[in-house]
This record gives structure tokens, sequence and C-alpha cells, in this order.
């Protein structure tokens, strides 16, 4: 639960705010306090949602000051402690519901302090879309990138100053934001390992979308590991064969990312909820994710 401040702080209208922009803003907020899951992400899978617990850890929302602009945030940290290792936990499309809460917490419980930024915040409420098309036209399609990293830089910032070791800091992310953790590691010297799953490689650019992950593979910071799924129809094969080649020829980083496909996993093959979820593909790949991240120094 927010705190008293916090909610106040939320309610307020920012600073040449119009009514209207302040009451989406409050509808994005609650929405990512991560109860809940997005409409547009039906039908729901319970019997394969994991639940994990919060005892022991200080779970939340928290407001991310990125030059005035109030960003909320999911955070999960073990209680009490502070100079923990950084995972930044970026979501799908969806925005940051239950299932991205709920990530948070599996790596606070494996000692990481882990912040799942709200970024679609200005574009909109995507938890509040029931339709994938109509959510993607109206809301993901403008968000630009450069606002992303923006947002990004502020939440490593926030982190560094509430229990955060910076020089420890890793991403991960899913879907849309798996294609973002490319971006981030190649826009922040800090970052010391990505790792990304089933994000876009290619695509088109534009005022938006300046570059894609194909585009900056050269010059990653930290290595990535990227996860994928063989049956994924969204993302042709030959795509990560395209970013292999563009690994090979970059940095050090670069040159030590590399890629785990699993043969017959679909697209969102770790989101626990939905039907595409496929069980040893998901826990594998969460072992290799945690791994990973110790290995390049984030753990």
């Amino acid at each position: 639960m927010l705190d008293q401040n916090l909610t106040r702080d939320a309610e307020a209208l920012l600073p040449g705010e119009s009514t209207e922009r302040g009451a989406t803003r409050r509808t994005a907020l609650k929405a990512a306090l991560g109860v809940g899951y997005a409409a547009a992400a039906t039908p729901l899978m319970a019997q394969t949602a994991i639940k994990t617990p919060s005892d022991g850890l200080t779970v939340g929302e928290v407001m991310i000051d990125v030059n005035g602009f109030q960003m909320p945030a999911y955070r999960a940290a073990p209680a009490g402690k502070t100079g923990l290792p950084v995972v930044l936990v970026l979501s799908e499309i969806f925005g940051v519901h239950e299932y991205i809460a709920d990530t948070a917490r599996r790596f606070a419980r494996a000692g990481y302090l882990a912040i799942a930024p709200e970024l679609f915040v200005r574009q909109g409420d995507p938890q509040s879309y029931g339709e994938m098309a109509k959510l993607i036209t109206e809301v993901i399609s403008k968000v630009p990138d450069p606002q992303v990293l923006a947002d990004l830089d502020a939440t490593v910032k926030w982190a560094g100053a509430n229990g955060g070791d910076v020089s420890k800091l890793g991403v991960t992310g899913f879907c849309w934001g798996g294609r973002q953790v490319w971006l981030y590691s190649a826009h922040n010297p800090a970052v010391k390992a990505g790792v990304a799953w089933y994000g876009r490689l290619v695509g088109q650019q534009n005022a938006l979308t300046p570059k894609n992950p194909v585009d900056v593979a050269g010059q990653l910071h930290g290595p990535v590991l990227g996860l994928y799924g063989g049956a994924d129809t969204g993302i042709p094969l030959d795509t990560v064969d395209k970013m292999k080649t563009a690994l090979a020829a970059g940095s050090a980083a670069a040159k030590s990312s590399t890629f785990v496909v699993y043969p017959d996993a679909p697209h969102a093959f770790h989101a626990d909820y939905r039907p595409s979820f496929r069980k040893e593909p998901a826990e594998d790949g969460w072992k290799r994710a945690l791994a990973w991240f110790k290995q390049h120094g984030v753990a």
C-alpha cells in the first residue's frame, strides 16, 4: 500500500497537467501496483500462474522522478537490506500487472533489488484495454525509445539512492521489454548484463524507434543472454541469425552475448498466466538468467 504522502502526491495534478491528463496518470498509477492482470492478456490460466509470497520482502509502489514527472514503479527487495544488486524488470505490452510484479518478487527472493517501472504511463493505461490491437495502436506504438531510455536511467538513479548497488546492474524484459533490454544494454555503460526474453530484434525505423537491437548489437556494454522460442511466429529465426552476425562483429560484450532457442516454445513461453506458457523452457530460462547475472557480476 502507498503511504499517505505518496498517495497525496499521486492524486495531485503535476505542474501544467490538465485534469484529464491527471486522471489518466492516476489510473495508470493504480494499475502499476501489480494487482490483477491486463484485460487484453485473456484468457488467463489461473492454474499455472505463479504466486510468489512477499513475506520477508519490501514490496509495492514507488514514485520515480524523471525530470519532474513522477513515474510509478513496482519495487521488490529483501527487507531491511542495502547494497543490493539491481535488476530492472521490463514488462510486456500489458504494463506492470501481477505477472511482472511477481517476477520482481522472484528476483527479490534471489537477493536483488528488482524494479519494474511503468514505462507506458505517459501514453495511457495498458491494463484498461481489452483488445490487443487497439492497445498497440493507441498506447504502445506511441512510446518513444528515447523516452524509455531516459526513464530507465532515472530508475537506476532511484535504485542507487534506495538500497541498490548500481555497480551491479542487470536488466531483463519480456517481449516489448525484451527488445528494450538490448537497447538499454547498448545505452548505459553501467549495465553489467542483460537477459532478453523473446524481444523483437529487427523492425522499421522511425522517429519513435530510431534504432532496433540489430542496429546497436555491436555497441553493447554488458553481454545479453537471449531466450527465444523456435515456434515464435512473430520473431523468425533468421532475425536471430542476423543478430548473431551483428554481435560477432561488435564489442567484447557483444561477442560474449549468446542465444538459447527452445525449439518448440512459442512467444511468451515464460508468461505463466497465459496459454503460451511452457513450464520446462520457462524454468530452464529462469535458471539460466540467474546464472548469467551471477557470471557477469550482477549478483
